[in-house]
């Protein structure tokens, strides 16, 4: 079928994007490279102009992203251990 869509993606360059949509059209819609016609690349330059919220929620100032695994400093780890390591903290 035809889809008509707008999509946004943070990435680093107009290439990546494109290709970013390629892969997300494939592994989300099924399409491949010769079903997907793209319109126009746009590089956004106002927060403004974003109009989805999982790209929105990227803006804001001082972002940081959470530690979920963390590997125990080696000053106090042994040679052998009872029991596996925690990691999740």
């Amino acid at each position: 079928g035809t889809h008509n869509m707008y999509k946004e993606y943070r990435e680093m360059s107009r290439c990546e994007a494109v290709q970013a949509l390629y892969q997300d059209m494939a592994a989300r819609h099924r399409a491949r490279f010769r079903s997907i016609h793209i319109i126009k690349v746009v590089e956004v330059e106002k927060a403004d102009d974003i109009r989805r919220p999982y790209i929105k929620q990227l803006l804001t100032k001082n972002l940081k992203f959470p530690l979920p695994h963390r590997v125990p400093k080696t000053a106090g780890k042994k040679v052998f251990a009872a029991h596996r390591p925690a990691t999740f903290f």
